[in-house]
Formats: structure tokens, C-alpha cells, sequence
């Protein structure tokens, strides 16, 4: 038995992993941050330190004793509120949890990366953890954050931390109650969804991915990652599945290059936009990956992608049931709102068709 810390302890994968050790017969210590919801926590007799990863003092307490760490706290959100926030959360709480884990002289980090680290990969195929780091022109803050974070992380390993990265791809299943992963099903099923690109993403469970870091800290090698990833879907294909599971309507699909065109003139106008800049350029790239590397030398295994996508639905109708229903009787407001954007992204086109931007 060993004595574990667990930091973002309340959060959708933190949780997880909490009970994955605790049923492992870990001395299990839970992190959490002031003034969050400890739901995903029910049933766990553990003792609890408030935690906060930007605080140095703060990790220095809560490492106090600590043979091994799962860092698990971090900011998953393509929109952020507060940039600054989520560099300070996901690059210097990651280097500061690396530091203190490395003077404190634990046994073992667990580094809970992200897929999105590695970058998306090129147009109908898959990226593995070999793949170098290319997105950052995309100019998306959180996929920048999560490659920063794991860089910092690395570098304290090359000083001696015995550091593991895992990084799990589009994490969905049940108990996301701070809506960190699984936001875009719960828009879905309330019909907040109203176009989609030509994309694609990487599904995994969580209650794999929290399988992915237990199996990391007992056999995963030292400086090296781990990409924890499911079945791979089309945007196409995951919002049909979603829409026969939940007998909600799928939303529009739009053009990339549309998206995009319409997001500029809009932004220009003031015109409303269902969608930030980050959010099109993220969602026209294609996250899709193997994990033939964990499966390999983890003896990592998932479970039917089926299971995830109708845990994940059945969970959000059970708590939001109602409101549910009542969107799904509204939701031809959605193809109004489309129809607005189609509208939109055909003007945009024309105008930079005519300034000789775009080719006819």
C-alpha cells in the first residue's frame, strides 16, 4: 500500500482515479481546490487537503508524506474564460506539482497530459506519441497550455522526477458533474449544437482513462507518454450515433472554410456566433490517435465505444431530463439559427471571393 496523492481530486478524471487507487488498497490523499463541488467524490473515506497548484506553499503541504502523485488538475476548456488563468493553472501547476514532487523525493508522478498535446492529426489519419508538436498556429489557448505543461514536466524528469505522462484523448462517460468533457453532449442533447465542421475526434471512457493512470504508475517507464484513446469517429458519425441514442436531431454540417469566413465577417459586425475562432479551428482538425503503445506495454484495454457514448447520454438525461425534453420540442430554433450562419458563411465567401481572396 502506498501513500497517494491525488491533485484535482473533485474533477472528472481526478475522481476516477481516486477510487481506482482506493480500491487498489492505496493510503489515498485527496487534493481539491477551495470551494469545489466534491460530488464525483461520494463514498470515499480519504483524507482531504485544499489544494491549489499555483501555490507553491500549498503543494509543498499537500505532498507532505506523499510516496506517489497523480496530478490530475488542470482546466479543460477550448473557450476560456480567463487565458491567463489556464496557463497559470495548466503550465505552472504542472511545473510547480513536478518541483515539490521532485524535492519532496516521491516515488512516482503521474502526469495527466492530454492528447491534445501531441496535435491534431493530418486529414483522415491518426497521430501516436512520436508525432511532433506543430498545432501551435492553430492558436488555440488550451491545446497550447497542455503542450507547454507537459514540456515543463518533462524537464524536471530530466533532473530526476520519475515522471509518466498519460494523455487521454476526448474523455466521455458518466459523473461529469463540473461539465469539463462532456459539455458537447449535454449541448447536443439540448440542441445548443446548431452546426458542425469536417472534423473528427478520438472517444475514450473515463473510467478507462483512469484505468490508463493506475496501469501507468504500476508498469509505465520513466520520461516516457502514453496516448489513452478509444475509438476514433467522424463528427459525422458521432453526432449520428448521439442522435439515435437520445432521438435528438443532428445539427447542420458547414464548411470549414465557411465556418470560418462567416466567423470573421460576424466578429467584424457584432453578429452573434455560435462558435469562437478556437473552437472552428479545433473543430475542423481531425483528433484522432492509436494507443497501440499503451495497449502494448500497459496492458491497456477499453471497453466497447457503445458503452461509452449511452453511459454518457443516459447520465446528462437523468440529471437534466426535463429540460431536455423541453428543447427537443424547440428545437427547430436551432435550424433557424443555421440557416442564419449558412446565410452568413455564404456572404462571407462572396466578399472574399471578390476581393480576390478565395478562389470561385
Amino acid at each position: 500500500m502506498a501513500r497517494v496523492l491525488v491533485t484535482g481530486a473533485t474533477g472528472f478524471i481526478g475522481s476516477q482515479v481516486a477510487h481506482g487507487a482506493v480500491l487498489r488498497g492505496h493510503d489515498v490523499r485527496l487534493g481539491v481546490e477551495d470551494g469545489s463541488s466534491d460530488e464525483g467524490l461520494t463514498g470515499l473515506d480519504c483524507e482531504r487537503v485544499r489544494l491549489d497548484v499555483t501555490d507553491r506553499r500549498s503543494v509543498r503541504r499537500a505532498l507532505k508524506g506523499a510516496e506517489r502523485v497523480f496530478h490530475c488538475a488542470g482546466i479543460t476548456s477550448v473557450r476560456p474564460v480567463d487565458a491567463e488563468r489556464l496557463f497559470a493553472v495548466n503550465v505552472t501547476g504542472a511545473k510547480l506539482v513536478m518541483e515539490e514532487s521532485l524535492r519532496s523525493g516521491v516515488e512516482r508522478v503521474v502526469h495527466c497530459s492530454s492528447a491534445a498535446s501531441v496535435g491534431p492529426a493530418e486529414h483522415g489519419g491518426t497521430a501516436d506519441e512520436t508525432q511532433l508538436f506543430t498545432a501551435g498556429g492553430l492558436g488555440i489557448p488550451y491545446v497550447n497550455s497542455v503542450h507547454e505543461a507537459e514540456v515543463e514536466a518533462m524537464r524536471v524528469a530530466a533532473r530526476g522526477l520519475p515522471l509518466v505522462c498519460v494523455n487521454p484523448s476526448f474523455v466521455l462517460g458518466p459523473g461529469d458533474v463540473h461539465l469539463t468533457s462532456t459539455r458537447l453532449v449535454r449541448s447536443f442533447l439540448l440542441g445548443r449544437v446548431p452546426i458542425y465542421t469536417d472534423g473528427a475526434v478520438c472517444v475514450v471512457d473515463v473510467r478507462d482513462v483512469a484505468e490508463g493512470h493506475l496501469l501507468a504508475d504500476e508498469r509505465g517507464k520513466p520520461g516516457e507518454r502514453y496516448i489513452l484513446g478509444g475509438r476514433n469517429f467522424t463528427f459525422d458519425r458521432l453526432f449520428a450515433d448521439l442522435g439515435r441514442l437520445s432521438g435528438v436531431d443532428p445539427p447542420v454540417k458547414l464548411a470549414a472554410t465557411a465556418a470560418r469566413a462567416a466567423a470573421a465577417v460576424l466578429g467584424v459586425t457584432g453578429r452573434s456566433w455560435p462558435l469562437t475562432r478556437p473552437e472552428v479551428a479545433a473543430a475542423g482538425q481531425w483528433w484522432t490517435y492509436r494507443s497501440a503503445k499503451a495497449r502494448r506495454e500497459l496492458g491497456w484495454r477499453t471497453r466497447p465505444h457503445e458503452e461509452t457514448l449511452e453511459s454518457t447520454v443516459a447520465w446528462h438525461l437523468e440529471r437534466e431530463h426535463d429540460r431536455i425534453a423541453r428543447s427537443r420540442r424547440s428545437q427547430q430554433v436551432q435550424y433557424r439559427v443555421a440557416g442564419a450562419v449558412l446565410g452568413a458563411a455564404e456572404d462571407a465567401m462572396g466578399l472574399l471571393r471578390r476581393s480576390g481572396l478565395a478562389k470561385p
